[in-house]
């Protein structure tokens, strides 16, 4: 595990940035497993400025994203779907018949899920998965738990996520109170991980899941055992470590 220290946010985004549009160039039909959450906005960014300059053709590009809510419409302003259009793929020359997500609006949660492992084999796995950090250690929608789930499943929203996304709704109510997600053993058949983290809030996840026992109950503490993970992490994300 590689841990790149970052100034602050911005510095991290642009050395992120960095890391997949190394990915892009080495390998333009390459499978980009992507994420969602305010953290990887600033990389997106970049990516996209880099784009407009002439620098990065993402034309022949897949993606795969980890999640999506159950239940909400793609055109929801607050889908995956919705937040990956507006944040990258309406900016760069990416083919949207290669972009996919968890389909929400499958009732079916053995079929969503079925459907999804399906399409992440066909399209020859993952070269690098971007991640963010939970609070409590999450990746994707994998909440602390007594395991380590293996492929995509449908999870039950914990409380403290609820909580944490009301923000983005009118109400409490209609906040979903579940998500389709990426399973860990998906995430680590990655060859490559990129997890982003920026702020003091973040700096007890920082250290439990890099630095503490390898536990369901801390989800990340599982990428210790990948073979290629890079940490890029601001100064106050890292506060706790040395």
């Amino acid at each position: 595990m590689r841990i790149i220290r970052a100034k602050d946010y911005k510095d991290m985004s642009r050395k992120a940035a960095n890391i997949i549009s190394a990915q892009v160039l080495i390998k333009p039909d390459c499978v980009l497993g992507l994420a969602t959450g305010s953290t990887p906005i600033g990389a997106y960014q970049q990516l996209i400025e880099w784009y407009q300059k002439g620098d990065l053709d993402f034309s022949e590009v897949t993606t795969v994203n980890l999640d999506e809510y159950k239940g909400l419409p793609r055109d929801n302003e607050q889908s995956y779907y919705y937040f990956m259009h507006e944040n990258l793929f309406r900016h760069v020359n990416i083919d949207l018949n290669r972009t996919y997500l968890p389909d929400g609006m499958e009732p079916d949660s053995e079929k969503a899920c079925g459907d999804y492992n399906r399409i992440i084999a066909q399209v020859g796995g993952i070269d690098l998965q971007l991640l963010g950090l939970g609070h409590n250690g999450h990746i994707g929608f994998n909440e602390p738990g007594p395991s380590f789930e293996t492929e995509t499943h449908c999870v039950d929203l914990t409380a403290q996520t609820i909580e944490a996304n009301k923000r983005f709704f009118d109400s409490i109510d209609e906040v979903p109170k579940q998500a389709y997600t990426m399973g860990i053993k998906t995430i680590m058949q990655a060859k490559k991980v990129l997890l982003v983290v920026s702020g003091k809030d973040k700096a007890e996840a920082v250290k439990n899941s890099f630095f503490g026992p390898v536990t369901p109950q801390v989800q990340a503490s599982i990428l210790q055992l990948h073979s290629d993970v890079t940490v890029v992490a601001d100064e106050d994300a890292l506060s706790l470590v040395h």
